[in-house]
């Protein structure tokens, strides 16, 4: 038997990992059932034209919040059970909010049910998958591969014979920079041709950290670095409108949050500090003040830091500061174009300093804009020691190169789950 006829095959087979399985189940049970049930009701009657329009309405709004979720699923750490429900949320609020502008007439009841049906079906689909499946990577024995066995919640599958038949992976890795055997080669040439999914060492552990090497900025491909210039625009259009659209709303709340702030403690509402932002241009950014005022002058250095317990937080804000609602009023810098809502968070200008000093290339997480969130606040929390910065410029290092509006919705929905349990806070 030759390696590209051999059973050497995806983990996943069962039916429920097929698309056309999840995506067919999901608009008969979220979609045409709903209409089923309502068809007999409405048929011949002024209700049908709102009612159709729903149909159309809801099937685009599942097809699209599927794609979107599968689309995510594809980030490192990703537990898509804990994405349904944003992302479907936003597909179907998406809809609603067409029909709102365009006045078009639309069944409530119908949107109501097969938003409800949809979140129901893809998380009975997702926490079986989950339940059921580890990944499962083969490794080829050549190289610097013995790195990925320290990576946590994969069953790394050593390989002994390029002649192996039946072993079923997710994907299989090597380090193809090292000295493979020709044998070997042909081996992960067949595999490739034979739709199974070959990686480079280097590129597994990136997508299974979520995390970019930096120990060498050659070795990254610094061209492979820089953001969709593309996307940057529409994005910062996309942070222009969303602000003007939602600062209305939180503007009652910033007052309350202002008032509450200045009856717990002497000092003004609001937080100024100079900011390393946007191709490494100095800016102002606003924050709720959730510390008493510095009583006596310390080091510009040691002063931006906020320590664990830090006993300058004040009450009102130890809790503004757990659930970001201190952040919040940095929706001025998005309009100011100095932030966006997503993005590396901006370090004090005396912290940035001492970390472009300490650490290679840490100026290169400039090149986007900062943000109120970001991959490295979602995966790490808040950190000052160089030590830790490391990791994150990794964190925001994968976030420039992965530079899309996927990972973005990805953070976002991270973000929400962030601010509930109050990760990373201090």
């Amino acid at each position: 038997m030759t390696i590209s006829s051999a059973k050497f095959t995806s983990a996943r087979r069962s039916l429920w990992h097929r698309v056309r399985f999840q995506l067919g189940i999901g608009l008969l049970l979220s979609v045409l059932l709903p209409y089923a049930v309502r068809y007999q009701f409405d048929a011949g009657t002024p209700g049908m034209p709102p009612l159709n329009n729903s149909l159309v309405a809801t099937t685009l709004a599942l097809i699209a919040g599927y794609y979107s979720f599968r689309k995510v699923s594809q980030y490192p750490g990703v537990r898509v059970s804990y994405h349904i429900l944003p992302t479907f949320a936003a597909t179907y609020g998406a809809a609603l909010a067409t029909f709102f502008f365009l006045r078009l007439d639309y069944s409530r009841l119908h949107f109501l049910t097969s938003f409800a049906l949809c979140v129901v079906w893809y998380f009975i689909v997702y926490s079986r998958l989950q339940r059921r499946h580890r990944v499962r990577i083969a490794v080829v024995p050549f190289g610097e591969v013995n790195r990925l066995y320290k990576i946590a919640d994969v069953i790394w599958v050593p390989l002994e014979d390029p002649a192996e038949t039946a072993l079923a992976v997710d994907g299989i890795v090597a380090d193809l920079r090292a000295d493979i055997p020709d044998a070997w080669e042909r081996f992960l040439a067949d595999r490739a041709l034979a739709g199974m999914l070959v990686m480079h060492v280097k590129q597994m552990e990136e997508s299974l950290t979520g995390r970019v090497a930096i120990d060498h900025l050659s070795e990254n491909n610094f061209g492979s670095l820089i953001p969709g210039i593309v996307y940057g625009k529409v994005k910062r259009l996309g942070d222009l409108v969303a602000s003007i659209l939602v600062l209305p709303f939180l503007l009652p709340p910033l007052l309350l949050v202002a008032l509450l702030i200045k009856l717990d403690s002497p000092g003004p509402a609001f937080f100024t500090q100079e900011r390393m932002g946007y191709r490494g241009q100095v800016f102002r950014m606003y924050k709720f003040r959730s510390m008493r005022p510095e009583t006596a002058p310390a080091d510009a250095r040691t002063a931006a830091m906020t320590q664990d317990d830090d006993a300058r937080v004040t009450r009102i804000g130890r809790f503004i500061r757990k659930y970001r609602v201190d952040e919040l009023p940095q929706v001025i810098n998005i309009l100011k174009g100095e932030m966006s809502w997503i993005g590396p968070r901006p370090e004090a200008v005396p912290l940035s300093l001492w970390y472009e000093a300490e650490l290679p290339f840490y100026r290169y997480r400039h090149i986007v804009r900062p943000g109120i969130t970001g991959w490295a606040q979602v995966n790490q929390g808040h950190v000052a020691e160089v030590t830790d910065v490391l990791w994150k410029l990794q964190y925001d290092f994968y976030y420039i190169r992965n530079f899309s509006s996927w990972l973005d919705i990805l953070i976002v929905a991270r973000t929400i789950r962030t601010i509930l349990t109050g990760f990373g806070a201090r």
